[in-house]
């Protein structure tokens, strides 16, 4: 059996809940794309309504459509980093199932990619999208992660973005990451550039993200910056803790023996015992959590690489028999 034919682009939909979109988006990438060899993969995240059943519809009249589907709903990021993981195009694509991105970005964006960068990341300008609980909070967030990082971007929340396959392929994605990819990318020595793109307002279906995903994205921002500085030395985060704790505990001590000697204030009754105590402890906690971390990082280096998703099956086209 022959293998199928290496597309030059891969466009990654995850798709959870969208039923009402997905005909005529798959129709506007195939208006976008008409001059391009490429393939279209829907990753259905554990969809409840009859999404599937629209995929599959496509995909039985459409030989570069392949279905990803998920036993339960795993979340955005795991979709896209199965997407990722199957994907065949030197350059992929991410793409919103719900209709906001304009599949007509897509050649300017693979252009703007071969002048020489490794990610275009597409910026939503002109956001289509309630104020006070979408727009606000991604612009609030967007400046935050770029002074955490050092990469400035206007639009890190925007799905549609093109990358170099060989970029993305080695970074693992976990919580709600995907959004950071051009951060990861950039630390890892990849060039990044910006975009401005076209965002549609949604006409069908509900969206499926609030001011919650706000509060996630700041958690994850925390856990790049410790992988980004530390993943390979955590000893020196808890450590330096265990440090500053042990210095507290000295002083407080050193300050309660001063008081016994030259004021004779009972050490019993000084609540400065009990800080020094308090503080020697939580040290020792704080440096034995930095050697359990270290045990976990090595671990974790050196372990085999195990996906954060689970597939029920993947659905496309067999190649003829040679």
């Amino acid at each position: 059996m022959t293998q199928p034919e290496q597309p030059a682009l891969s466009i990654v939909i995850p798709v959870f809940n969208e039923e009402e979109n997905l005909a005529m988006l798959h129709g506007e990438i195939v208006q976008a794309l008409k001059d391009f060899h490429y393939e279209i993969l829907f990753v259905d995240d554990g969809s409840a309504d009859k999404s599937f059943a629209v995929l599959t519809d496509i995909q039985k009249n459409s030989p570069n459509v392949r279905l990803i589907r998920f036993r339960r709903n795993f979340g955005q990021t795991a979709a896209l980093s199965a997407g990722f993981k199957h994907a065949r195009g030197a350059i992929i694509v991410p793409l919103d199932a719900d209709g906001q991105n304009d599949p007509a970005d897509i050649p300017r964006l693979v252009s703007k990619l071969r002048e020489g960068f490794d990610i275009v990341s597409g910026w939503r300008k002109d956001r289509k999208d309630n104020a006070v609980t979408r727009t606000l909070p991604s612009r609030i967030a967007n400046w935050f992660i770029g002074r955490i990082t050092g990469v400035r971007l206007h639009d890190y929340g925007c799905t549609l973005k093109a990358y170099r396959a060989e970029s993305l392929k080695p970074i693992r994605l976990y919580g709600e990451m995907h959004r950071f990819i051009p951060a990861l990318a950039r630390w890892g020595g990849e060039s990044v550039a910006e975009m401005v793109v076209n965002h549609r307002p949604r006409t069908r279906g509900k969206t499926k993200y609030g001011l919650n995903r706000t509060f996630k994205v700041i958690l994850d921002l925390i856990t790049i910056k410790f992988l980004a500085s530390f993943s390979t030395k955590p000893i020196y985060v808890f450590g330096g803790l265990g440090v500053l704790c042990f210095i507290g505990s000295f002083i407080s001590g050193i300050t309660v023996l001063a008081m016994k000697v030259f004021r004779e204030y009972s050490m019993n009754r000084n609540p400065l015992l009990i800080v020094s105590l308090i503080l020697m402890t939580t040290a020792v906690q704080f440096v034995l959590m930095g050697l359990l971390a270290e045990i976990l990082v090595r671990t974790y280096h050196e372990s085999q690489d195990r996906p954060i998703y689970i597939i029920d099956k993947i659905i496309e086209s067999q190649p003829p028999a040679s």
